[in-house]
């Protein structure tokens, strides 16, 4: 396996392989003045084959975008600790990672290149677009939904039935009981939208 970026987000993915003993190759970065990581050396090309497994091991959820964007056709795959507990019935799609602790009840569907952060929750029935990050011990309810790119801060909780948008901010602590539009940041508890932003070209 290949993890694309070499970043404090990637050492936690390494370790997620380490857990499931998958060997790593290597990562991959643009940045040369990177050398090493961990225990593992830094490539600065892509030297992936279409059948080489590789994660995208960047926490930024735009870069992860792009960098899809940029290479449609990898062997995307999905790494899962081996200390969480995930519904048989929960759909992961390609390209997603879920750290230690968290929580994926009945009938959940995640999109691609998503991330459940450490000992994040999520209740029956919740819809997770792509390129979705739900941060350390965030909380959805259920039946909630969530647009593509959105980010959800440490510790924030959303009530259920809420449908949040595309490329929103859910802040840090933000309690969420209404629904949130497109290219929205929200925050505080109760949650109020203190800022839009225009996502069309996202």
């Amino acid at each position: 396996m290949y993890l694309y970026g070499a970043s404090g987000h990637g050492k936690v993915i390494a370790e997620i392989a380490e857990q499931n003993n998958i060997k790593i190759e290597a990562f991959i970065d643009a940045d040369v003045n990177k050398q090493k990581i961990l225990d593992y050396k830094i490539l600065h090309k892509m030297p992936v084959g279409k059948d080489d497994p590789i994660i995208i091991s960047i926490g930024n959820n735009i870069i992860r975008k792009k960098v899809v964007s940029d290479n449609p056709d990898l062997n995307y795959t999905c790494l899962i600790h081996p200390k969480t507990a995930i519904s048989t019935r929960a759909v992961i799609a390609e390209g997603s990672v879920i750290m230690a602790g968290v929580v994926v009840n009945a009938e959940v569907q995640v999109g691609r290149h998503c991330i459940l952060n450490t000992n994040t929750s999520l209740d029956h029935d919740c819809v997770l677009g792509d390129f979705v990050h739900i941060s350390p011990n965030a909380a959805l309810a259920g039946n909630v939904e969530i647009g593509e790119g959105t980010h959800i801060g440490i510790g924030a909780s959303v009530i259920q039935g809420i449908k949040i948008g595309r490329w929103c901010t859910i802040g840090a602590g933000s309690v969420v009981i209404k629904d949130v539009p497109d290219g929205a940041t929200l925050v505080g508890n109760p949650g109020k939208i203190i800022k839009m932003k225009n996502i069309h070209n996202l």
